[in-house]
């Protein structure tokens, strides 16, 4: 099936988004994992978080900041649901304002545009590295990829910034804002000055996630590009 110049290039443009949004990013988190923690500082709570959390899902909801000329436009908000089962194992799926799903089964990652029936196939190692994907369906090694510092109080959460020591990946720091121990939201900064905002919620922590619901079917019909 032969596409269009207009479709390949609206299909450029959603990768790239989705990879700046997810590979993620991506992303996903769970309940709260003690009474006390919410008291600790950003560090604490997340490294808690990430030993005490093995599967998760949710919804999220998804901005995009671009900066020029000292202003700042805001993209309309994206929204839609995850799970993921560590490590490597993930389905994130935007249902609005358009349908598009990235899933993960630990070897390799799909990314299904709908509107063009198409799915891309990607080395999982080679899409996730020093993403926020990494950080988040990764394993517990998350300071063998990123510098981890607190980041202080904002907007009634405590932030953790994150910054990949490999200086190829696209983001230059991420950060995650935490409450009561869970991961509330995330701000993601690459190279060109955008920012990508993402919010969690309806988190449900270490639900069962058989290794099958991972697995990806290529719809019928769909051009498949690896």
């Amino acid at each position: 099936m032969k596409h269009t110049a207009t479709a390949v290039a609206i299909s450029t443009k959603r990768t790239v988004q989705l990879r700046l949004f997810a590979l993620s990013t991506v992303l996903l988190i769970g309940a709260l994992i003690l009474p006390s923690i919410g008291h600790a500082n950003a560090l604490d709570q997340f490294k808690s978080f990430v030993s005490s959390t093995q599967s998760a899902s949710g919804e999220f909801s998804q901005r995009l900041v671009k900066t020029s000329s000292g202003s700042a436009k805001v993209s309309d908000q994206s929204t839609g649901t995850f799970a993921f089962a560590r490590p490597g194992k993930f389905i994130w799926q935007y249902k609005k304002p358009y349908e598009q799903l990235l899933q993960a089964d630990g070897e390799k990652l799909y990314i299904y545009d709908k509107d063009l029936n198409q799915v891309t196939v990607k080395k999982l190692g080679d899409a996730l590295g020093s993403s926020p994907a990494a950080i988040l369906f990764g394993n517990n090694d998350l300071e063998k990829n990123f510098t981890l510092k607190d980041a202080g109080t904002k907007d009634g959460l405590e932030w953790l910034e994150a910054t990949p020591k490999n200086k190829d990946t696209t983001f230059e720091h991420i950060g995650i804002g935490l409450r009561d121990g869970v991961p509330r939201a995330m701000e993601l900064r690459d190279a060109f000055g955008q920012i990508s905002l993402l919010t969690f919620t309806k988190f449900e922590k270490n639900p069962s996630m058989p290794a099958k619901q991972f697995q990806f079917t290529v719809p019928k019909g769909a051009d498949v590009f690896e």
